[in-house]
């Protein structure tokens, strides 16, 4: 099967990928959506005619979030909702809160090279908040998935995929030295094989689910590494750049039943079998069925 492509690249802003789209009706979560890249996702979806919900640890953050995208669209659909990734009781709760079908669900919320930090239940933060949240709050809302009849996930995932794959025997650094850039690389590579997973499953549900890697941006994401610094600067892009792979995989039509893909700046990658400097393409490992499965079976023992 050939790969899919479009007409844009890294250059390309979200408002200009989500041109001729209209949302009205539709119904969108996006998470950690108080700065960077989850905010101008929900910005240009509710620019778009979309029922935004902002679903976020900081309600008051959200709060401003949301009268800055009212302002800037003139939408008065944005709403904003507490959801804390680390906190299974503030799942529960969002999720209980949520009546009706959701067409769009984007999982950006994340934190990287985070000092080593566990979870009640023992779990390794970056794990439990880029994944285990996002996996259990995708189950949580399944029916509501479901019920649209045409609903996309977006799992917004990194080129960081490549510092590591699932190390399954010790997911939670039981055994190995903590490693910040190796559990952010895991955490991200399990946003990969949460798409894969949530396709090969949910697709006869009516929901599409694809990985979306980011090009380089400067956001409160690097703060752990002293910002971004170390990025090349000819490498960087704008956040409205940034944003773009997100809300393609969340409207373009031609993605409306191809799933399971990495979407690289707008494009569907390569398979690699080599790490390179560039992080460019998508390991094997982060695309292998068999390693998706393992990862959605473990996830719901670890939930359970």
């Amino acid at each position: 099967m050939a790969r899919f492509t479009t007409r844009f690249d890294d250059q390309a802003t979200a408002m200009e990928v989500a041109e001729g789209c209209d949302l009205s009706g539709k119904r969108v979560v996006v998470t950690g959506a108080t700065s960077g890249l989850g905010e101008e996702t929900a910005r240009v979806l509710a620019a778009k005619g979309a029922d935004v919900t902002l679903a976020v640890r900081d309600v008051d953050a959200g709060a401003q979030v949301a009268a800055r995208i009212a302002e800037s669209t003139g939408s008065r659909q944005i709403r904003v909702a507490r959801l804390d990734l680390a906190d299974r009781g503030s799942i529960a709760a969002f999720v209980a809160d949520w009546t009706g079908p959701l067409h769009v669900l984007v999982a950006n919320a994340g934190v990287m090279a985070v000092p080593e930090t566990r979870t009640p239940e023992g779990w390794e933060l970056q794990f439990a908040i880029n994944h285990l949240g996002h996996f259990e709050l995708s189950l949580g809302l399944h029916r509501a998935l479901a019920a649209a009849q045409g609903a996309r996930i977006v799992s917004v995932t990194s080129g960081a995929h490549m510092w590591s794959p699932v190390v399954f025997d010790d997911i939670h650094y039981v055994f190995r030295p903590y490693d910040t850039h190796q559990g952010y690389g895991q955490s991200k590579t399990a946003n990969v094989l949460f798409a894969v997973g949530a396709q090969a499953r949910w697709a006869g549900d009516g929901i599409t689910t694809n990985a979306a890697r980011p090009p380089a941006v400067i956001t409160g994401l690097q703060r752990h590494i002293g910002g971004g610094g170390r990025i090349p600067k000819d490498s960087l892009r704008t956040i409205a750049q940034g944003a773009a792979t997100s809300v393609l995989a969340a409207v373009a039509p031609e993605l409306a039943t191809a799933g399971g893909l990495y979407i690289d700046r707008c494009q569907e990658a390569e398979v690699v079998f080599r790490a390179n400097s560039d992080r460019n393409g998508v390991a094997f490992y982060a695309v292998d069925p068999g390693n998706a499965e393992r990862l959605w079976e473990e996830s719901l023992r670890m939930l359970a």
